[in-house]
Protein backbone atom coordinates (compact mmCIF):
# COMPACT_ATOMS: atom_id res chain seq x y z
CA UNK A 1 0.00 0.00 0.00
CA UNK A 2 1.07 3.35 -0.93
CA UNK A 3 0.48 5.95 1.82
CA UNK A 4 1.31 9.68 2.49
CA UNK A 5 4.16 10.33 4.96
CA UNK A 6 3.79 14.16 6.63
CA UNK A 7 6.98 15.08 7.56
CA UNK A 8 7.31 18.11 10.84
CA UNK A 9 10.10 20.59 9.90
CA UNK A 10 12.44 19.23 12.69
CA UNK A 11 12.79 16.45 10.64
CA UNK A 12 13.00 17.39 7.42
CA UNK A 13 16.63 17.91 6.85
CA UNK A 14 16.71 13.81 6.60
CA UNK A 15 14.04 14.34 3.39
CA UNK A 16 15.85 17.01 2.18
CA UNK A 17 13.23 19.41 2.98
CA UNK A 18 10.60 17.49 1.67
CA UNK A 19 7.17 18.21 3.66
CA UNK A 20 5.66 14.92 2.47
CA UNK A 21 7.05 11.71 0.86
CA UNK A 22 4.98 8.81 -0.54
CA UNK A 23 6.10 5.57 1.12
CA UNK A 24 4.93 1.62 1.12
CA UNK A 25 4.21 -0.92 3.56
CA UNK A 26 1.14 -2.81 5.20
CA UNK A 27 1.28 -1.32 8.76
CA UNK A 28 2.51 1.74 10.71
CA UNK A 29 6.10 0.01 11.34
CA UNK A 30 6.70 -1.36 7.72
CA UNK A 31 5.98 2.51 7.12
CA UNK A 32 8.88 3.84 9.40
CA UNK A 33 10.79 1.20 8.58
CA UNK A 34 10.93 1.57 4.81
CA UNK A 35 10.61 5.81 5.44
CA UNK A 36 14.32 5.17 7.21
CA UNK A 37 15.46 3.02 4.31
CA UNK A 38 14.54 5.63 2.17
CA UNK A 39 15.99 8.62 4.15
CA UNK A 40 18.50 7.32 6.23
CA UNK A 41 18.78 8.81 9.99
CA UNK A 42 15.20 8.90 10.71
CA UNK A 43 14.48 5.66 12.36
CA UNK A 44 16.72 6.59 15.29
CA UNK A 45 14.41 10.45 15.64
CA UNK A 46 11.60 8.42 15.59
CA UNK A 47 11.90 5.05 17.26
CA UNK A 48 13.67 3.62 20.77
CA UNK A 49 14.47 -0.06 19.59
CA UNK A 50 11.23 -1.07 18.51
CA UNK A 51 9.08 1.18 20.25
CA UNK A 52 8.07 4.63 19.16
CA UNK A 53 10.06 7.27 20.71
CA UNK A 54 7.89 8.72 23.73
CA UNK A 55 8.41 12.21 22.25
CA UNK A 56 7.20 11.27 19.19
CA UNK A 57 3.05 11.10 18.02
CA UNK A 58 2.16 9.59 14.88
CA UNK A 59 -1.74 9.66 13.58
CA UNK A 60 -3.37 7.49 10.55
CA UNK A 61 -6.03 10.10 9.02
CA UNK A 62 -5.67 12.25 12.45
CA UNK A 63 -6.49 9.10 14.73
CA UNK A 64 -4.01 8.39 17.19
CA UNK A 65 -2.18 5.24 17.11
CA UNK A 66 -2.31 4.32 20.28
CA UNK A 67 -6.16 3.93 20.04
CA UNK A 68 -5.74 1.71 17.65
CA UNK A 69 -3.11 -0.83 17.19
CA UNK A 70 -0.23 1.16 17.91
CA UNK A 71 2.80 0.10 15.24
CA UNK A 72 1.19 -3.06 13.86
CA UNK A 73 -1.87 0.11 12.77
CA UNK A 74 -2.72 -1.37 9.56
CA UNK A 75 -2.58 1.27 6.45
CA UNK A 76 -4.77 0.95 3.37
CA UNK A 77 -4.21 3.42 0.09
CA UNK A 78 -3.95 6.76 0.41
CA UNK A 79 -3.81 7.12 4.02
CA UNK A 80 -2.28 10.05 5.71
CA UNK A 81 0.48 9.03 8.38
CA UNK A 82 1.12 12.48 10.17
CA UNK A 83 4.20 12.80 12.51
CA UNK A 84 3.90 15.07 15.22
CA UNK A 85 6.78 15.80 18.18
CA UNK A 86 5.28 15.31 21.45
CA UNK A 87 6.22 17.65 24.53
CA UNK A 88 7.55 17.26 27.97
CA UNK A 89 7.21 14.52 29.98
CA UNK A 90 6.70 12.00 27.11
CA UNK A 91 3.40 10.97 24.38
CA UNK A 92 0.53 13.69 25.03
CA UNK A 93 -2.66 13.02 23.11
CA UNK A 94 -4.01 15.89 20.77
CA UNK A 95 -6.89 17.60 21.45
CA UNK A 96 -9.58 15.49 18.87
CA UNK A 97 -13.28 16.24 18.19
CA UNK A 98 -15.50 13.49 19.47
CA UNK A 99 -19.51 13.10 19.96
CA UNK A 100 -20.83 13.03 24.03
CA UNK A 101 -24.38 13.03 23.60
CA UNK A 102 -24.79 13.93 20.06
CA UNK A 103 -22.65 17.22 21.00
CA UNK A 104 -18.79 17.89 19.52
CA UNK A 105 -16.80 18.84 22.68
CA UNK A 106 -13.10 19.14 22.53
CA UNK A 107 -11.08 15.81 24.14
CA UNK A 108 -8.76 17.10 26.36
CA UNK A 109 -4.84 15.56 26.93
CA UNK A 110 -4.40 11.75 28.67
CA UNK A 111 -4.28 12.54 32.44
CA UNK A 112 -1.07 12.32 33.39
CA UNK A 113 -0.13 8.80 35.68
CA UNK A 114 1.12 10.82 38.23
CA UNK A 115 2.56 14.92 39.24
CA UNK A 116 6.61 14.01 37.54
CA UNK A 117 4.32 13.14 34.44
CA UNK A 118 2.61 16.42 34.47
CA UNK A 119 6.15 18.15 34.34
CA UNK A 120 5.58 20.43 31.02
CA UNK A 121 3.42 21.21 28.18
CA UNK A 122 3.31 24.83 29.25
CA UNK A 123 1.49 27.42 27.27
CA UNK A 124 3.43 29.92 25.02
CA UNK A 125 1.48 33.24 24.83
CA UNK A 126 1.68 36.21 22.97
CA UNK A 127 1.96 39.85 24.51
CA UNK A 128 0.47 42.08 22.25
CA UNK A 129 -0.09 45.18 24.84
CA UNK A 130 3.97 44.73 25.24
CA UNK A 131 5.82 44.83 22.11
CA UNK A 132 6.91 48.06 21.07
CA UNK A 133 6.58 46.98 16.93
CA UNK A 134 3.73 45.30 15.34
CA UNK A 135 5.98 43.92 12.83
CA UNK A 136 7.68 42.17 15.83
CA UNK A 137 5.57 39.69 17.93
CA UNK A 138 6.25 38.72 21.76
CA UNK A 139 6.06 35.05 22.87
CA UNK A 140 6.17 33.94 26.66
CA UNK A 141 6.59 30.42 27.38
CA UNK A 142 4.87 30.19 30.52
CA UNK A 143 7.20 27.97 33.00
CA UNK A 144 5.19 28.83 36.63
CA UNK A 145 2.45 26.08 34.97
CA UNK A 146 4.75 23.69 36.39
CA UNK A 147 3.71 21.82 38.84
CA UNK A 148 5.85 23.66 41.56
CA UNK A 149 5.78 26.48 39.58
CA UNK A 150 9.18 26.86 38.01
CA UNK A 151 11.10 25.51 34.55
CA UNK A 152 13.52 23.83 37.13
CA UNK A 153 10.63 21.03 37.41
CA UNK A 154 11.82 19.84 33.99
CA UNK A 155 15.90 19.65 34.62
CA UNK A 156 14.95 17.65 38.47
CA UNK A 157 13.04 15.30 36.11
CA UNK A 158 15.97 14.59 33.97
CA UNK A 159 18.61 14.72 36.42
CA UNK A 160 16.84 12.15 38.86
CA UNK A 161 15.84 9.56 36.25
CA UNK A 162 19.24 9.63 34.39
CA UNK A 163 20.91 9.22 38.09
CA UNK A 164 18.56 6.17 38.57
CA UNK A 165 19.13 4.29 35.35
CA UNK A 166 23.19 4.80 35.75
CA UNK A 167 22.65 3.81 39.23
CA UNK A 168 24.13 6.88 40.85
CA UNK A 169 21.04 6.98 42.59
CA UNK A 170 19.90 4.28 44.82
CA UNK A 171 16.84 3.59 47.03
CA UNK A 172 18.06 5.36 50.70
CA UNK A 173 20.60 7.63 49.13
CA UNK A 174 20.23 11.43 50.16
CA UNK A 175 20.05 13.93 47.58
CA UNK A 176 22.08 16.84 48.16
CA UNK A 177 21.68 20.44 45.67
CA UNK A 178 23.19 24.51 45.50
CA UNK A 179 20.20 26.38 44.17
CA UNK A 180 18.71 29.71 44.34
CA UNK A 181 15.44 28.12 45.60
CA UNK A 182 13.48 26.40 42.32
CA UNK A 183 15.96 23.78 41.99
CA UNK A 184 15.62 23.10 45.46
CA UNK A 185 12.10 23.24 45.39
CA UNK A 186 11.72 21.23 42.27
CA UNK A 187 14.34 18.36 43.60
CA UNK A 188 12.57 18.40 47.25
CA UNK A 189 8.87 17.60 45.34
CA UNK A 190 10.23 14.75 42.98
CA UNK A 191 12.52 13.57 45.84
CA UNK A 192 9.29 13.01 48.18
CA UNK A 193 7.43 11.30 45.91
CA UNK A 194 10.42 8.93 44.86
CA UNK A 195 11.12 8.18 48.65
CA UNK A 196 14.67 10.13 48.66
CA UNK A 197 15.81 12.33 51.47
CA UNK A 198 16.33 16.02 50.13
CA UNK A 199 19.30 18.70 51.64
CA UNK A 200 19.38 22.02 49.85
CA UNK A 201 21.71 24.99 49.81
CA UNK A 202 20.49 28.12 49.66
CA UNK A 203 21.60 31.85 49.98
CA UNK A 204 19.68 32.91 53.73
CA UNK A 205 18.23 35.72 51.79
CA UNK A 206 15.59 33.74 49.66
CA UNK A 207 12.11 34.86 49.89
CA UNK A 208 9.20 33.41 52.72
CA UNK A 209 7.43 31.73 50.15
CA UNK A 210 10.28 29.14 48.69
CA UNK A 211 11.42 28.42 52.35
CA UNK A 212 7.56 27.52 52.95
CA UNK A 213 7.36 25.13 49.79
CA UNK A 214 10.99 23.57 50.55
CA UNK A 215 10.08 22.46 54.40
CA UNK A 216 6.39 21.89 52.92
CA UNK A 217 8.19 19.12 50.67
CA UNK A 218 10.43 17.78 53.16
CA UNK A 219 13.73 19.13 52.25
CA UNK A 220 16.41 20.44 54.96
CA UNK A 221 17.41 23.54 53.88
CA UNK A 222 21.22 24.54 54.71
CA UNK A 223 21.58 28.68 54.25
CA UNK A 224 24.51 29.87 53.03
CA UNK A 225 25.89 33.93 52.80
CA UNK A 226 23.67 35.80 51.06
CA UNK A 227 26.39 38.34 49.75
CA UNK A 228 28.15 35.29 48.09
CA UNK A 229 25.04 34.69 45.75
CA UNK A 230 24.40 30.88 44.36
CA UNK A 231 28.52 30.77 43.93
CA UNK A 232 28.52 30.76 47.68
CA UNK A 233 25.82 27.88 48.26
CA UNK A 234 27.96 26.11 45.66
CA UNK A 235 30.60 26.19 47.66
CA UNK A 236 29.03 25.07 51.01
CA UNK A 237 27.18 21.96 48.65
CA UNK A 238 30.75 20.55 47.22
CA UNK A 239 32.14 20.39 50.52
CA UNK A 240 29.40 19.06 52.52
CA UNK A 241 29.27 16.29 49.17
CA UNK A 242 32.73 15.31 49.47
CA UNK A 243 32.29 14.59 52.86
CA UNK A 244 29.62 12.38 52.48
CA UNK A 245 30.28 10.37 50.06
CA UNK A 246 27.53 8.34 50.09
CA UNK A 247 25.06 11.49 48.89
CA UNK A 248 24.20 12.30 45.47
CA UNK A 249 24.79 15.56 44.00
CA UNK A 250 22.97 16.09 40.52
CA UNK A 251 24.97 19.24 40.44
CA UNK A 252 22.86 21.17 37.79
CA UNK A 253 25.33 23.88 36.67
CA UNK A 254 27.57 20.78 35.12
CA UNK A 255 24.42 18.42 34.88
CA UNK A 256 24.26 17.24 31.11
CA UNK A 257 20.82 16.26 31.83
CA UNK A 258 20.14 20.21 32.37
CA UNK A 259 20.39 21.00 28.60
CA UNK A 260 18.91 17.86 27.31
CA UNK A 261 15.53 18.37 29.19
CA UNK A 262 15.34 21.38 27.89
CA UNK A 263 16.39 20.70 24.14
CA UNK A 264 13.93 17.20 24.17
CA UNK A 265 11.13 19.18 25.60
CA UNK A 266 11.25 23.08 25.79
CA UNK A 267 12.34 23.27 22.62
CA UNK A 268 10.33 20.83 21.19
CA UNK A 269 7.37 22.75 22.80
CA UNK A 270 8.10 25.78 21.46
CA UNK A 271 8.91 24.40 17.86
CA UNK A 272 5.80 22.53 17.86
CA UNK A 273 3.67 25.91 18.46
CA UNK A 274 5.55 28.48 16.53
CA UNK A 275 7.89 26.66 14.07
CA UNK A 276 10.10 30.02 12.84
CA UNK A 277 11.87 31.82 15.93
CA UNK A 278 13.90 34.55 15.23
CA UNK A 279 15.02 34.96 18.39
CA UNK A 280 15.27 33.24 21.62
CA UNK A 281 15.98 35.22 24.94
CA UNK A 282 15.95 33.40 28.66
CA UNK A 283 17.94 34.85 31.87
CA UNK A 284 21.94 33.46 32.27
CA UNK A 285 21.41 31.03 35.32
CA UNK A 286 22.77 27.81 35.26
CA UNK A 287 23.09 27.96 31.23
CA UNK A 288 20.57 24.94 30.35
CA UNK A 289 17.73 26.52 28.98
CA UNK A 290 20.25 28.59 26.59
CA UNK A 291 21.45 25.75 25.63
CA UNK A 292 19.19 23.12 25.51
CA UNK A 293 16.43 25.61 23.61
CA UNK A 294 19.66 27.46 22.00
CA UNK A 295 20.63 23.98 20.19
CA UNK A 296 16.97 22.74 19.01
CA UNK A 297 15.67 26.35 17.71
CA UNK A 298 19.11 26.34 15.53
CA UNK A 299 18.69 23.09 14.43
CA UNK A 300 15.79 23.91 12.37
CA UNK A 301 16.40 27.87 12.06
CA UNK A 302 20.22 28.37 12.22
CA UNK A 303 20.01 32.45 11.70
CA UNK A 304 17.51 32.38 15.26
CA UNK A 305 19.71 34.61 17.78
CA UNK A 306 20.16 33.14 21.11
CA UNK A 307 20.10 36.40 23.88
CA UNK A 308 21.29 35.66 27.53
CA UNK A 309 19.80 38.32 29.92
CA UNK A 310 22.68 38.98 32.92
CA UNK A 311 22.01 41.13 35.93
CA UNK A 312 24.66 43.86 36.67
CA UNK A 313 27.77 42.95 38.46
CA UNK A 314 27.49 42.88 42.18
CA UNK A 315 23.10 43.22 41.94
CA UNK A 316 21.82 39.97 44.21
CA UNK A 317 19.22 38.55 41.58
CA UNK A 318 17.97 35.01 42.25
CA UNK A 319 18.64 32.14 39.21
CA UNK A 320 20.46 34.69 37.06
CA UNK A 321 24.31 34.71 37.24
CA UNK A 322 26.78 38.11 36.02
CA UNK A 323 29.66 35.99 34.10
CA UNK A 324 32.02 39.07 35.62
CA UNK A 325 31.96 37.61 38.86
CA UNK A 326 33.96 34.96 37.17
CA UNK A 327 32.32 31.46 37.42
CA UNK A 328 31.39 30.25 34.39
CA UNK A 329 28.91 27.39 34.53
CA UNK A 330 30.39 24.08 32.93
CA UNK A 331 27.56 23.57 30.52
CA UNK A 332 27.80 26.86 29.63
CA UNK A 333 28.73 26.75 25.81
CA UNK A 334 29.82 30.61 25.28
CA UNK A 335 29.73 30.23 21.44
CA UNK A 336 26.40 28.93 21.52
CA UNK A 337 24.93 32.97 22.41
CA UNK A 338 24.44 35.34 19.63
CA UNK A 339 24.16 38.35 22.09
CA UNK A 340 23.17 39.14 26.10
CA UNK A 341 22.37 41.93 27.80
CA UNK A 342 22.61 43.47 31.29
CA UNK A 343 19.68 44.44 33.20
CA UNK A 344 19.24 46.00 36.39
CA UNK A 345 16.59 45.24 39.27
CA UNK A 346 14.37 47.97 39.22
CA UNK A 347 14.06 48.07 35.33
CA UNK A 348 13.40 44.38 35.87
CA UNK A 349 10.30 44.37 38.36
CA UNK A 350 9.36 47.66 36.22
CA UNK A 351 8.61 45.58 33.21
CA UNK A 352 7.20 42.55 35.75
CA UNK A 353 4.45 44.72 37.11
CA UNK A 354 3.75 45.90 33.64
CA UNK A 355 2.91 42.55 32.48
CA UNK A 356 0.79 42.03 35.51
CA UNK A 357 -1.08 45.10 34.62
CA UNK A 358 -1.54 44.85 30.66
CA UNK A 359 -1.23 40.60 30.20
CA UNK A 360 -2.59 39.82 33.24
CA UNK A 361 0.53 37.46 33.56
CA UNK A 362 1.63 37.20 37.03
CA UNK A 363 5.47 35.99 36.82
CA UNK A 364 8.21 36.12 38.88
CA UNK A 365 10.96 39.10 38.41
CA UNK A 366 13.27 37.19 36.24
CA UNK A 367 10.87 37.20 33.96
CA UNK A 368 10.39 41.42 34.17
CA UNK A 369 14.73 41.40 32.99
CA UNK A 370 13.79 38.67 30.20
CA UNK A 371 10.92 40.82 29.15
CA UNK A 372 13.22 43.91 29.48
CA UNK A 373 15.87 42.68 27.18
CA UNK A 374 13.17 40.88 24.55
CA UNK A 375 11.85 44.48 24.34
CA UNK A 376 15.45 46.11 23.57
CA UNK A 377 16.01 43.03 21.26
CA UNK A 378 12.60 43.99 19.30
CA UNK A 379 13.54 47.76 18.92
CA UNK A 380 16.61 46.39 16.79
CA UNK A 381 14.74 44.23 14.62
CA UNK A 382 12.27 45.17 11.86
CA UNK A 383 9.83 42.08 12.13
CA UNK A 384 9.83 38.83 13.43
CA UNK A 385 9.13 36.59 16.26
CA UNK A 386 10.83 36.71 19.53
CA UNK A 387 10.04 33.98 21.80
CA UNK A 388 10.79 35.04 26.16
CA UNK A 389 11.06 32.46 28.93
CA UNK A 390 9.18 32.97 32.09
CA UNK A 391 10.90 31.32 34.88
CA UNK A 392 8.61 31.19 37.87
CA UNK A 393 5.30 33.02 39.00
CA UNK A 394 5.15 35.89 41.13
CA UNK A 395 3.64 34.34 43.85
CA UNK A 396 6.64 32.82 45.00
CA UNK A 397 7.60 36.81 46.15
CA UNK A 398 4.10 38.09 47.58
CA UNK A 399 5.27 38.49 50.86
CA UNK A 400 7.37 41.27 50.20
CA UNK A 401 4.83 43.33 49.11
CA UNK A 402 6.46 45.38 46.71
CA UNK A 403 3.66 44.80 43.86
CA UNK A 404 1.92 47.17 46.17
CA UNK A 405 4.68 49.83 46.61
CA UNK A 406 5.63 52.43 43.81
CA UNK A 407 8.97 52.35 42.66
CA UNK A 408 10.23 55.16 43.92
CA UNK A 409 9.04 53.99 47.34
CA UNK A 410 10.58 50.14 47.45
CA UNK A 411 14.18 51.32 48.36
CA UNK A 412 16.09 48.62 49.75
CA UNK A 413 13.77 46.26 49.10
CA UNK A 414 14.73 45.69 45.09
CA UNK A 415 18.32 45.62 46.52
CA UNK A 416 18.09 43.17 49.97
CA UNK A 417 16.64 39.84 48.55
CA UNK A 418 17.70 37.85 46.02
CA UNK A 419 15.11 38.02 42.63
CA UNK A 420 16.29 36.37 39.87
Amino acid sequence: MSVQVRVPQIFRRHTGGAKTVVVEGMTVRDILENLDKAHPGLRDRLLDGKELHRFVNIYRNDEDIRFLKFLDTEVQEGDVISILPAVAGGVRVPTRKKAIGGRKTAGGPRPAADTVDAIGNTPLVEVQRISPKSSVRIFCKLEFYNPTGSLKDRIAKYMVEEAERRRLLTPGQTIIEPTSGNTGISLAMIGRRKGYKVKVVVPENITVERRQLLELYGAEIIYSDARRGTNGAIEVAKKMATLNRDWYMPYQYGNAENVRAHYETTGAEILAALPHVDAFVAGLGTGGTLMGVGRRLKEVNPKTQVIAVEPHPGDLVQGLRSLDEGFIPPILDLSLLDGKFLVDSRCAFALTRDLTRKEGIFAGVSSGAVLHAAIRMAHKMNKGNIVCLLADGGWKYVSLGVWAKELPDLGEDVYSHIWW
